[in-house]
Parts: structure tokens; C-alpha cells; sequence
């Protein structure tokens, strides 16, 4: 490895960026096709007749999208730490695009019988390791490519691109509904087409990813510790800022979840909106709110990500409350779009520059494991089960206990937020560069 040359151009931090986004893109666009689209593939899998595939449906996947994502964010920020920023996006994309692939071509339950759903269960696998590894893998990267000055609009681009992962798969979904095919075709074969997309996708973004610089933060030499390199035992060594990252997490992931995934949800079975209509008002405001994530991205690398956090934390403490609550009696589309997007605004405090803020935290030889296994767990423990709780809460009849719940997961993080440095002035990564 060549150690001099570690100043980057900015053409290739500019491919960087693009390669390191753009992985993300297909990664969510894959992981949400699955969701998009499970109402037209689950017959083919999970036969009304046959017990144990429905429950290898129900209990199966949901365990496992859960399970799977701490796993991938230890084994891939390992691997990332042990092996270079490169390899393990390459191979992050590769294990993505062979679960699509998979789920693509499986016969279905009547030709393979019991086979179909375990294939099915074991690409979802496959794809769960893939996404747990990939935020903390490329924040880490986005993050270490970026120059100091605009580190944080560089990294926001995670987030532009996980939400265009998730208005592709509607966008792929609407398509077919609405142009190209008839409900029966859609049922029979026609659910096989995104997942090919989303493997051909992957093909390409795994040769882009293949010519991707490393970061130079990967690069400088680190030989003094290399047995240590993004194990749990080193990563042990950094409680505080291990603690830091669920903490700073807890509130935005379910901030986020709540105001994007559960909303299209929200507005259909409270609000009583119909299907379509709950589905374009949270398709603009997703279009929105991909948009204005490097704007927030670049005033943090101006006032600092401290400031964002709090802001986020201030007013995601005051609004969350009413916002919900008017959201449940409206019956104007155009005034649940408006407080959907308060929301929103409020929450790319958080969204724009969690990454870069969490990669700030660690010094580069646990950096990837670092960001990612703790955010996977926080993510699996808090983010994912935001929708159960919510419609938990609602089934008992008190569907307003869940405003409170993400209220008081805002509060714990606020209080995270006022206690911690502000990474962009005390950033790990440019010690690294500087020392």
C-alpha cells in the first residue's frame, strides 16, 4: 500500500461520494422492495394450507430483519476495519444483490414445497446482514472522504439516498400497479420484476464500488494496533462514545421511523384516509425531505452538529405531541402533508448529519464497527419496533400513549445531545489526518 499518496482530488472524492451513495440506494431500494411488494409474493411462499410456512412468514422474517442487522453491523464493521472501506462496500452490495437475485428466481410453493419459504427467508438473511453492515460502513467512509469543510454535506447524502431507495420501490410499485401490469400478473409473476431491478442495480453499483478509492484515514498506516482492528475487545475500550451513539440514536431512529414508514400507515387506519391518497401525501413529503438533507448537512459544517441535534431534540419535544394528535382528526391532505413536513424539517436535526457526527466518535482502526453495531442495535431495538408499539398502544385503545413514547425517546436523546462534545470540532478523523 502506497502511504504518501493520501491527499484525495476532488474528482475522486466526488466518485467516492457517488460510489458510497449510491450502494446505499440500492441497498434500501432492496430492502423495501421486499415490504412493497410481500402483499403479491407472500401466496407464492406461504400457502393458507400449510401451517408451517405461514409461520416461518410471520415469525421468521420479522425475527430476523432484527436479528440480522446488529449481526451485519459487527460483521461488516469488522471486516471494514480489518480489510479497508472498499472491500467491505463491495462486498456489502455483492451479499445484497445475490438476496435479490434469490428471491427473484425461487419456484414457488407448489413446485419446491417447503424449500420456497426457507429460500425466501435465507435471502432475507442475506439482505439483513447486507444493510446492517452497510450504514455503519459507509457513513464511515462518506465521512473519512469528505474534506473538514464540508464533511457534514457530504455525509448527509446517506440519508438522500437510503430515502430514494424508498421512493424507487414505491415509484417501481406504482408503475406496475398503475401502467404495466394487471393485479393477477402482478400476483403471478409480476412481484419477480423489482427484485431483478434490484440484483441488476447491485451488479452495477458493486463495479463502481470496485473502483473506489480507500479512504486515506483506512490507508495511513495503523500497524501498532492491526491485531486490534475492529474487534469488540477494542471497540470495548470506547464506552462512553459506544453509549453515545445508541443514546444520539434513540430519538431520531424513532423520530424517523414514526414520521416516514408508520405514517402511510397512520394516515390510513386513524386518520381514514384512503390507500392512494396516504400514499402520495407520504411519497412528497419523503421527496422533500430527501432534498433538504444536504442543506442541513452543509449548515452543521457552518454552526457545528451540536446545534442541529439540540434544535432537533427542542423541538421534537414540543411538537411530537401535537403534531400526532392533530394528524389523527384532520381530514385535509393538504394539511397532513404540512405537519407531516414540520416533522420532517425537525427531524433532519438528526437525519442529515447522524453519520457523520457518529464517525466522528471513533478513531479509525474500530471506526466502521464503531458506527455501525451499536446504531444497528439501537436501530433494531427502537426504530424497528416503533410501528408495533404504535399500533400495540392502538389495539389497546390508547393510541396516543405511542405520541408519548416518541417523545420521551426525543428527550433521552436531547439529553445526550447536551452533554456530548461537538464532533465537528472535536473530530477523531481529523486527528487522524493531521497527526
Amino acid at each position: 500500500m502506497n502511504h504518501h499518496t493520501v491527499k484525495h482530488t476532488t474528482a475522486e472524492r466526488l466518485r467516492s461520494i457517488v460510489g458510497g451513495s449510491l450502494g446505499n440506494l440500492v441497498e434500501w431500494y432492496d430492502w423495501y422492495v421486499y415490504s412493497a411488494f410481500a402483499l403479491y409474493f407472500a401466496p407464492s411462499f406461504f400457502p393458507k394450507e400449510n401451517e408451517t410456512a405461514q409461520l416461518l412468514d410471520t415469525a421468521g422474517i420479522f425475527a430476523l430483519g432484527f436479528l440480522m442487522r446488529p449481526i451485519g453491523g459487527w460483521l461488516m464493521g469488522t471486516f471494514a476495519d480489518r480489510r479497508g472501506r472498499k472491500a467491505a462496500l463491495t462486498f456489502s452490495v455483492l451479499l445484497m444483490s445475490l438476496g435479490s437475485l434469490i428471491i427473484a428466481i425461487i419456484p414457488p410453493y407448489e413446485q419446491i414445497g417447503v424449500l420456497a419459504p426457507v429460500l425466501l427467508v435465507l435471502a432475507r438473511i442475506l439482505q439483513g446482514l447486507s444493510v446492517g453492515g452497510e450504514y455503519g460502513t459507509s457513513a464511515t467512509y462518506l465521512s473519512e472522504m469528505a474534506t473538514k469543510k464540508h464533511r457534514g454535506f457530504y455525509s448527509s447524502f446517506q440519508y438522500v439516498t437510503l430515502i430514494m431507495g424508498q421512493l424507487l420501490a414505491l415509484g417501481v410499485l406504482v408503475l406496475l400497479q398503475r401502467v404495466f401490469l394487471t393485479e393477477g400478473q402482478l400476483q403471478t409473476w409480476g412481484w419477480r420484476i423489482p427484485f431483478a431491478i434490484g440484483a441488476m442495480l447491485a451488479v452495477i453499483t458493486m463495479y463502481l464500488r470496485r473502483n473506489l478509492q480507500e479512504s486515506a484515514s483506512f490507508a495511513k498506516p495503523q500497524e501498532k494496533e492491526k491485531s486490534m482492528h475492529g474487534t469488540l475487545r477494542a471497540l470495548a475500550r470506547h464506552p462512553k462514545a459506544v453509549f453515545t451513539v445508541i443514546g444520539l440514536t434513540l430519538g431520531g431512529t424513532v423520530a424517523f421511523y414514526t414520521f416516514t414508514t408508520y405514517m402511510q400507515k397512520f394516515l390510513v387506519n386513524t386518520t381514514g384516509f384512503d390507500k392512494s391518497t396516504a400514499t402520495l401525501v407520504s411519497t412528497v413529503t419523503l421527496f422533500i425531505f430527501m432534498l433538504i438533507q444536504p442543506l442541513f448537512g452543509s449548515l452543521s459544517d457552518k454552526v457545528g452538529r451540536k446545534p442541529l441535534l439540540i434544535t432537533f431534540g427542542i423541538l421534537g419535544t414540543i411538537i411530537t405531541i401535537p403534531v400526532l394528535s392533530a394528524l389523527s382528526t384532520i381530514t385535509d391532505p393538504l394539511a397532513a402533508f404540512a405537519l407531516i413536513m414540520l416533522a420532517l424539517i425537525v427531524v433532519s436535526g438528526y437525519t442529515s448529519i447522524n453519520a457523520v457526527v457518529k464517525a466522528e466518535l471513533f478513531p479509525a482502526h474500530i471506526r466502521a464497527l464503531g458506527v455501525g453495531f451499536p446504531y444497528a442495535i439501537a436501530v433494531s431495538i427502537f426504530g424497528g419496533t416503533a410501528e408495533y408499539i404504535a399500533l400495540g398502544f392502538k389495539e389497546a385503545g390508547h393510541a396516543e400513549w405511542f405520541f408519548y413514547y416518541v417523545t420521551a425517546c426525543i428527550v433521552v436523546s436531547l439529553a445526550i445531545y447536551v452533554f456530548m462534545a461537538d464532533t465537528r470540532t472535536f473530530s477523531k478523523i481529523e486527528d487522524e489526518l493531521d497527526g
